[in-house]
């Protein structure tokens, strides 16, 4: 089993210098607690790798010393994009796994990097991933909904998945790891004529708030209920000020009524 773990050169918010996204740092340890795993219930081996497309591999080097062994650099000019190098580079590699960041940081940040990737190597692209695991020859990946809520997806590989923050925080930079990792230079080949078209940049300006089922014609004050949400559900509701606590019991269970949650009390004849 091979994983590839994406790497991208970040910049730290407030210094600026070169530093390893935090959410690459994550996908380095799922993907090190993946190959711990597999060898030990399989007694197959997993082979984890770094794979970044740059100038130079110095920025994202600290992934040796949380969990990576072995990054390949596939040599590029600064400013090309990435995504027709790293693409021909997992063609030639053809892991079972690639494990991506949500989006870069401190540069252009638009995380579509994953899924232009995923579309060139016409894989499919599970999004927001928080733990992976194998079984039965099956992927089994737990996705974040928000809220502590989670959704796995069993599939068959190879397959690209990009980090959740709520994943496992990244393993403690260890010198000694660092210092026996490596890293090997590719010369790739691609086609040029996939070049990114230019890109219009301009300064960024506020846009107004759309306000939803904000009566056309109405007073102020009807459009500021529906502004701040007063005018839907909750907007008949009585406010109690230090209630009793049957009176506050009622008042919920009225308002549990209204909204459905709770069915109406059903009555008898006598």
């Amino acid at each position: 089993m091979r994983i590839a773990v994406l790497l991208s050169a970040g910049r730290h918010p407030v210094s600026g210098a070169a530093v390893l996204p935090r959410l690459e740092a994550q996908a380095v340890r799922i993907a090190a607690d993946l190959g711990e795993v597999y060898g030990l219930h399989t007694g197959g081996s997993a082979q984890a790798f770094g794979l970044h497309a740059g100038p130079d591999a110095a920025a994202v080097a600290e992934a040796l010393g949380q969990g990576l062994a072995r990054i390949e650099h596939v040599a590029l000019a600064a400013g090309a994009d990435p995504v027709p190098a790293l693409a021909a580079r997992l063609k030639e590699t053809a892991p079972d796994l690639v494990l991506a960041g949500r989006r870069g940081q401190g540069g252009e940040e638009t995380g579509m990097v994953p899924y232009a990737l995923a579309a060139a190597l016409d894989r499919p692209l599970i999004p927001d991933v928080v733990a992976v695991g194998a079984d039965a020859g099956l992927w089994c990946l737990d996705r974040s909904l928000g809220r502590g809520a989670r959704l796995r997806v069993r599939l068959r590989g190879p397959v690209v998945a990009t980090v959740h923050p709520e994943a496992p925080a990244p393993l403690a930079y260890a010198f000694g790891r660092a210092r026996r990792g490596t890293v090997d230079r590719f010369e790739t080949v691609f086609d040029a004529g996939s070049a990114p078209a230019a890109v219009e940049e301009r300064p960024y300006r506020r846009r107004p708030k759309l306000v939803r089922g904000a009566p056309a014609g109405g007073s102020p004050a009807e459009r500021l209920k529906a502004a701040t949400g007063e005018s839907g559900a909750a907007a008949g509701g009585r406010l109690l000020v230090h209630p009793d606590p049957e009176e506050a019991a009622r008042e919920i269970l009225t308002y549990l009524r209204r909204i459905g949650v709770v069915a109406p009390p059903v009555r008898t004849r006598e």
